[in-house]
């Protein structure tokens, strides 16, 4: 059953560039004798044409070309349209031959099996072209990746917070690094490291943030620990409360006793 499985996965990699080259030289040129010759001819075509044009090494098996939004593009204001950001064409690995292979060794004994594989593939697809894209200046929506995958959209909220909750890192996607909406996720993050006394340059490269955002988070934070809430920081109740339970989780001491809680009750009735 394995060897079928392998049988009818292996061929796909093998559509490349240098076994077409190989097929070329046999079939077209007459060039006959050791195979290994003519794979050591192969090789150096392929050596030169990469010294040439390096950026065609981009374009491997199983990768797609695709345009997205910017990483350099600020966070929109109201009413951004879509053909308002800048655009940046990037080459994702959509497709990888790891992808394969892991197709070939699967097994499947259950039903509930087949899904957890499934979704491990996905996810770690979705991360893959996440990353990839971010790494070239360009930022993913959650859309894109529905399309990418053939996913629908709660499933790839599902797949990130499945990431997110078993992983330090970020995802850089363009809601997160663009700040749209409220992340309580990345926020935890950055705070996390800036308790621990990472400077915000460094915090900022590690979550795949500006420094002008991290900056900005900090600033509440601080703002917030120093009890100044309302007054200072300006921001929504869902995000003061978000503020205040990092505050808490980081100086305990800060947190109110029980007596204090009910004199803060009987003070807003």
């Amino acid at each position: 059953m394995k060897t079928e499985r392998r049988n009818r996965y292996e061929s796909i990699p093998k559509r490349n560039f240098r076994n077409s080259l190989i097929r070329m030289l046999e079939d077209q040129y007459k060039i006959l004798g050791s195979h290994k010759v003519l794979q050591m001819i192969a090789d150096d075509i392929m050596a030169l044409h990469k010294e040439f044009y390096p950026e065609a090494e981009q374009q491997s098996f199983g990768s797609i070309i695709w345009r997205t939004t910017g990483a350099n593009c600020k966070k929109p204001s109201y009413g951004t349209k879509v053909e308002d950001y800048e655009i940046k064409t990037v080459i994702l690995p959509l497709i990888t031959e790891e992808d394969i292979e892991m197709r070939i060794q699967s097994f499947y004994g259950k039903v509930n099996e087949n899904y957890k594989k499934q979704q491990e593939r996905d996810i770690k697809s979705m991360v893959r072209l996440l990353k990839s894209a971010y790494a070239q200046g360009g930022l993913l929506t959650g859309a894109e990746l529905s399309v990418m995958l053939n996913r629908s959209l709660g499933t790839i909220g599902k797949y990130l917070r499945i990431y997110h909750q078993t992983h330090e890192d970020i995802l850089p996607t363009k809601g997160i690094v663009l700040d749209q909406g409220s992340k309580p996720t990345h926020k935890a993050s950055i705070i996390n490291l800036y308790e621990q006394g990472y400077q915000e340059i460094d915090i900022a490269r590690l979550t795949t943030h500006t420094i002008e955002s991290v900056s900005r988070y900090i600033k509440n934070y601080k703002n917030v620990k120093l009890l100044e809430i309302v007054r200072v920081t300006g921001s929504g109740r869902s995000t003061i409360i978000q503020y205040r339970e990092l505050v808490y989780q980081y100086h305990p001491s800060l947190k109110p006793n029980e007596q204090e809680k009910k004199k803060e009750k009987k003070k807003n009735r």
